[in-house]
């Protein structure tokens, strides 16, 4: 397994850090490590793509990029509305 660390934004509180949590658990192959404002550390096994861990946190409300990445689309980290509710 490989270790991967996302940056994420607009997460908030423990309602935030829940969901991404229970996003990335999701995942076949995926065990979740340290989740906390602001970023994710999870372990990844070898079939497990960098871009499924982006597009399930993605998918929960929260832009996320894999750290030591560059911003391929700026326009990716724009949210429209806060995900915490």
């Amino acid at each position: 397994m490989r270790e991967v660390t996302l940056r994420i934004e607009n997460m908030h509180c423990g309602a935030c850090v829940r969901r991404v949590t229970q996003a990335l658990q999701k995942l076949d192959g995926v065990k979740v490590g340290e989740v906390r404002i602001g970023a994710a550390r999870v372990q990844a096994a070898g079939m497990v793509r960098e871009s499924a861990l982006v597009n399930a946190v993605e998918k929960a409300g929260y832009p996320a990029l894999v750290e030591g990445r560059s911003i391929i689309n700026e326009g990716r980290l724009k949210v429209e509305q806060d995900a915490c509710d």
